[in-house]
């Protein structure tokens, strides 16, 4: 009988000895299905298992709320050492922990485990125009901002409407005098943009890119990119080769719980340094609309910090947060 529960219990030290991060690994959308966070963890989902760098089917799970900030606060405070959880996340998801909106949690809280692709800010205005340049807008917020309305898929202080703050100040207008009208989404603006309601769009690159190839009547007076993308925008120029000083990347990736262990995450990251190699996921993020953008480890970890930093700095001075947050 002793010996029995000897091999019974080396068998199951071995099972756990060879149990790793990867085996049964969950990835939680935080938001509800059909979205960004879904797209990511679909993403990962399909790539990891496609190039065969783990053997179990990732699971995909849905924790919605406070546009992130459930899942963030349930990660931190309840499930903080799962070494095969990762979690989806979004640069709006650092806009909004540097706006306060995740509660007493800051970007300090987590493991920053992998950025897998990116979208970028796009100037979109109808064909028919006066405005070609940036430098045409500028000047026309220049000379009356009261004639020139934006609109975006968002409301004040969402990503969009950054970008639409963000030129009316590189064109030397703030962002109080700025007309602004926000949709329930991108498909909302983008009509509202070709019925002549708005004049300007502020959205994103890859979608603005896939209504001009179903045949809306738009066109993209820059990226938002540090430079031009590849594909179908490559000849449209960015807004720094305009002389105008504006970026805004939208980094989709993944965090992991604060106490998960070093060993654990190392496995995380050279899994995802392997996979963002692959021929087989340039093709996957190329179908979902997403730019090259790959960054893990403490390079991650640092574009993170500055990045949210950067954005508190920029909702300080836009008025989106109270002086204590």
């Amino acid at each position: 009988m002793k010996k029995l529960f000897g091999l019974l219990a080396f068998a199951s030290l071995t099972v756990s000895a060879v149990a790793g991060p990867l085996d049964k690994s969950e990835c939680i959308a935080a938001a509800k299905p059909g979205g960004g966070f879904d797209l990511t963890c679909k993403l990962a989902q399909s790539a990891l298992m496609d190039t065969h760098l783990i053997k179990d089917p990732m699971r995909v799970t849905y924790m919605p709320g406070g546009i992130g900030a459930v899942a963030y606060n349930a990660i931190i405070a309840q499930r903080p050492a799962e070494p095969n959880t990762i979690v989806a996340f979004s640069g709006g998801s650092l806009l909004n922990i540097a706006q306060g909106k995740f509660g007493k949690y800051t970007e300090n809280d987590v493991r920053w485990l992998a950025a897998v692709g990116a979208d970028y800010g796009a100037v979109v205005v109808r064909k028919d125009s006066p405005y070609r340049t940036l430098k045409d807008l500028a000047d026309a917020l220049k000379a009356d901002p009261s004639k020139v309305v934006f609109g975006a898929g968002g409301t004040v202080g969402s990503q969009d409407w950054m970008k639409a703050a963000l030129t009316a100040k590189a064109a030397g207008i703030g962002y109080k005098t700025m007309r602004f009208v926000a949709f329930e989404g991108g498909g909302e603006g983008i009509a509202a943009l070709q019925g002549g309601h708005v004049h300007v769009y502020s959205g994103d690159a890859s979608e603005a890119a896939s209504q001009i190839k179903a045949g809306a009547n738009i066109r993209i007076l820059a990226v938002m990119s540090d430079k031009r993308l590849p594909g179908q925008l490559k000849d449209v120029p960015t807004a720094k080769e305009q002389g105008f000083d504006v970026e805004w990347p939208i980094i989709r990736g993944f965090y992991m719980g604060p106490k998960v262990s070093d060993a654990d995450f190392k496995v995380w990251t050279d899994t995802f340094n392997k996979l963002m190699k692959t021929s087989e996921f340039a093709r996957l993020t190329d179908e979902r609309g997403l730019y090259p953008f790959a960054m893990t480890g403490p390079e991650l970890d640092a574009y993170v910090k500055r990045t949210t930093q950067n954005y508190r700095t920029l909702a300080q001075e836009f008025g989106l947060m109270g002086p204590k947050q």
